[in-house]
């Protein structure tokens, strides 16, 4: 009878030991390693992601059974392993760093637009889209979210104008010197044009998919952005977000996608409560 309560007064023991940091900090580390997952997630980095870790298992398994000279070797392997996990992750690194660096976690950037504005912008995305895939003419449009595209904007032409259909249909008309080139949409303007984007290096990718569906991948995969392309080829109209091109749109399904990047709830951020809190002060003197 004794000996049949030693486990459950071990387990109780145990869990009063266990304080709330300890269930944040546990907490804390799943969101770290499921972000990190799902910022490798589709890219060449977790195939070696999956060989380190076979690596881990060989290197303990070597170790319980006391294999000396696998552990030796492996030992040396995994030295030279993470010695190389720069070089090799370098795109990678990169990317989450400028994904890291480009998110306003705390002043919160987001331009906002009443459901008025928003459904006008829509409205005018989707009617230029649906013109240029009827004429079957290339286009590139990057609809900006939380992340900054300074770096994007200044590699074109800065426009700055309100967003129209026939605006947009006159920057890809063929031959003409934007033509080429990604559009940048901030907000309610269309910020600039003729901008250069990255190619993506993700393997196994059909080939069916031109230059265009490609930057608008590698694209995403840097930034929160949603990149609307459309085909020169077929007419097609795709997009990209996260990584993940979706194609065979219709006008109301490219509406559906876009609206939330323009239409969305306003969340204050702590940037935005203490810039209230300021106000208030400010008032109150």
């Amino acid at each position: 009878m004794n000996a049949g309560m030693v486990f459950p007064e071990k387990l109780l023991g145990l869990a009063a030991t266990i304080r709330p940091a300890d269930i944040l900090e546990i907490l804390l580390v799943a969101i770290i390693f499921y972000k990190l997952y799902a910022m490798i997630e589709g890219t060449r980095a977790i195939t070696l992601v999956k060989g380190i870790l076979v690596l881990f298992m060989i290197n303990f398994f070597c170790n319980v059974f006391q294999l000396n000279l696998l552990s030796w070797i492996f030992e040396k392997v995994m030295t030279w392993t993470f010695i190389l996990i720069p070089i090799v992750f370098q795109p990678e690194i990169r990317r989450t760093l400028e994904r890291l660096g480009q998110s306003r976690f705390f002043f919160h950037e987001r331009i906002s637009l009443d459901e008025a504005e928003a459904n006008k912008v829509v409205e005018e995305i989707v009617k230029a889209a649906k013109s240029l895939s009827a004429t079957k003419t290339g286009a590139l449009i990057v609809i900006e979210r939380t992340m900054g595209l300074n770096d994007v904007c200044a590699t074109g032409i800065k426009v700055d104008a309100a967003i129209t259909a026939e605006l947009i249909g006159n920057i890809f008309f063929v031959n003409t010197p934007l033509h080429d080139g990604a559009a940048i949409v901030r907000g309610k303007r269309l910020y600039a044009a003729g901008c250069l984007l990255p190619l993506t290096e993700k393997p196994g990718l059909s080939k069916e998919l031109g230059t265009r569906h490609r930057a608008a991948i590698g694209m995403s995969e840097q930034c929160d952005a949603l990149i609307l392309v459309v085909s020169e080829e077929t007419g097609t109209i795709s997009i990209a977000e996260n990584g993940k091109l979706t194609r065979h749109l219709d006008g109301d399904k490219v509406a559906e996608i876009i609206r939330p990047a323009f239409a969305h709830p306003h969340k204050n951020s702590l940037g935005d409560l203490l810039l209230k809190w300021r106000n208030q002060d400010v008032g109150a003197n």
